[in-house]
């Protein structure tokens, strides 16, 4: 059975292919496209006809390619940005028409439950305690809490993510450090009163977390994270892309998720892991399994 599984975030519209092979989930194919839906939105909190029409093509190319290499089951997600807009049902009824497959726009707590399974899943060393997964992404942030017995406890969302902070707070290439002290400052305010009790492990997904790697390596603390700042902030961001072979579009929204998962870490009261697998890693496995349990394939690349 080979699944795709699409996710049309407020940053990106991704796809991932993939089928299950001697107990590991092996990926087929992956697409991205950088659709910002997030700051398309009218000032009635409407998203464009015209950005609708451009995620709608991406989504039936992204299906299309899919079947090409064999995808025979398809689930297509919408997170914050279609669901928090004005003319959401509409939005995803005009993509489903168009790419052919249902678009289901998903709450913060199954967005949060899915990432959980995809990156618990893709450990490799997991802890036999609670692990709390992070996912930065352009128009929420999600904290899962759970373990690999039990699976999700808690999911916890905030209206805060990086397209969002940049869209609003940033518009210098590179940014300015007072724009950079008004990002922390407003995340400083939405955290402000948030207590969680520190799990045994942390590991953190979505694209602001995984574009880190090449600038910070796989764990992500306080030293790494503010050397990432620097270096985001030290040029304009088509030097910064080339130099680190990241996306022109990610680096200009990239710090402020920087900064996110900085006080995340902070509050969380340790280093963030990069993971290896995320919400469509979850999103497959769920189709292959229906549940998360000990059967479930591991992810390999």
């Amino acid at each position: 059975m080979i699944c795709a599984a699409i996710d049309i975030g407020s940053n990106t519209t991704r796809i991932l292919v993939a089928e299950p092979q001697d107990g590991q989930l092996t990926k087929v194919m992956e697409q991205r496209a950088y659709t910002r839906i997030g700051k398309s939105k009218d000032g009635k909190g409407r998203i464009s006809p015209e950005k609708i029409g451009e995620v709608a093509e991406v989504v039936e190319t992204q299906v299309r390619l899919a079947r090409e290499v064999g995808a025979d089951s398809f689930r297509a997600v919408a997170t914050a940005a279609i669901r928090d807009s004005k003319n959401g049902k509409k939005v995803a009824s005009a993509i489903s028409d168009r790419a052919g497959v249902p678009i289901e726009i998903v709450s913060e707590r199954e967005e949060g439950r899915l990432a959980f399974i995809g990156a618990t899943k893709a450990l490799g060393h997991p802890t036999g305690g609670r692990i709390a997964v992070v996912d930065v992404g352009g128009g929420s942030t999600e904290i899962s809490i759970g373990t690999i017995a039990d699976g999700v406890e808690d999911v916890m969302s905030w209206p805060i993510g990086s397209g969002l902070l940049a869209d609003e707070l940033i518009g210098s290439d590179p940014p300015s450090a007072s724009e950079i002290r008004k990002v922390r400052d407003r995340v400083d305010d939405v955290f402000s009163d948030v207590e969680i009790e520190p799990p045994e492990q942390v590991v953190a997904v979505g694209g602001s977390a995984t574009s880190l790697r090449s600038l910070t390596g796989v764990v992500l603390e306080y030293e790494t994270l503010e050397r990432a700042i620097r270096v985001l902030c030290g040029d304009d961001s088509t030097v910064v892309a080339r130099q680190f072979e990241l996306d022109p579009v990610r680096v200009r929204i990239l710090p402020t998720g920087v900064l996110v998962l900085e006080r995340i870490s902070e509050l969380l009261g340790q280093p963030l892991q990069i993971g290896k697998g995320g919400i469509r890693e979850g999103i497959v496995l769920d189709m292959l399994n229906g549940r998360l349990d000990a059967g479930t394939p591991a992810m390999t690349g």
